[in-house]
């Protein structure tokens, strides 16, 4: 093969084509900023999977390219080409390699599942409830519901999540995770935040006309900033249920439910 007359050309178009590809790849800011111990670990995979990606890609176009140029004929020419029946090595390695590539991509994403969805004893379980085109957050250590959820940096979280209507999807793309929404069961999804900040919670499951609308926010706040927040919440909810009780006693007419959102101190910004 290195005497062969094709080695060069070959050579120079894979510097060429591989060269192009991993400049995209590196030049490019593919991957959001990682914001949960999923998310490192689903980064790993998702590099591994663009390395084999791009080598395969290289090896296919290079083939395809210079068969394309060094082998054309003229536009007059309507003979038949020689009977080729094949290389049975080729086929051989061409079957094999892509096959154990997926084995090891197959038990790899196993891994990281596992990984990503093992329970914590001390996690923090918030109840989700989607609607057409809202979030609703149940933080039960604040006795709140908001349509904003905070959480505290370094410890496990497990949404469950419930829809009223059709089907949505929770994701959050800094922590790598997403999860459908279906009506009449109850889904479970779970994350370790680990970088304090502010995130986007997106509907990525087409749920009507007001699908790109349906946003909510993930706050990621330091623990003692999480527990401060708990503290002020549970004051101001109950402050707010004694308040009515006292309107209720002396009679004060219809009476209306109390928020149960209580505000809460900005969470600290990276």
């Amino acid at each position: 093969m290195l005497r062969s007359r094709h080695t060069v050309p070959l050579l120079i178009l894979t510097l060429i084509i591989g060269g192009a590809m991993v400049l995209v790849a590196v030049f490019i800011d593919w991957i959001p900023a990682v914001g949960s111990k999923q998310a490192e670990r689903v980064d790993t995979l998702f590099l591994f999977v663009g390395i084999v990606s791009i080598a395969i890609f290289t090896l296919v176009t290079v083939v395809v390219v210079y068969c394309g140029w060094r082998f054309r004929v003229s536009e007059d020419d309507d003979t038949d080409g020689p009977p080729i029946h094949g290389n049975t090595k080729l086929e051989i390695v061409w079957t094999v390699v892509p096959a154990i590539l997926l084995a090891i991509m197959a038990v790899w994403a196993y891994l990281v599942l596992s990984d990503n969805e093992a329970l914590a004893n001390d996690r923090l379980v918030i109840d989700v409830t989607a609607q057409q085109f809202a979030w609703q957050f149940v933080n039960p250590e604040a006795g709140a519901a908001s349509a904003d959820m905070r959480v505290p940096a370094g410890r496990q979280v497990q949404l469950k999540m419930r829809s009223k209507d059709v089907i949505h999807d929770f994701y959050v793309k800094e922590f790598r995770v997403k999860q459908d929404i279906v009506p009449g069961i109850t889904t479970s999804l779970v994350f370790n935040p680990t970088r304090v900040g502010t995130y986007q919670v997106v509907c990525a499951e087409l749920c009507g006309v007001g699908h790109g609308t349906m946003r909510a926010r993930v706050i990621v706040m330091e623990p003692a900033a999480y527990q401060q927040w708990v503290t002020q919440t549970k004051a101001d909810v109950a402050q707010q249920q004694a308040a009515q009780q006292q309107n209720q006693g002396q009679g004060g007419g219809a009476s209306t439910a109390p928020s149960t959102t209580a505000p809460a101190p900005a969470p600290a910004t990276p």
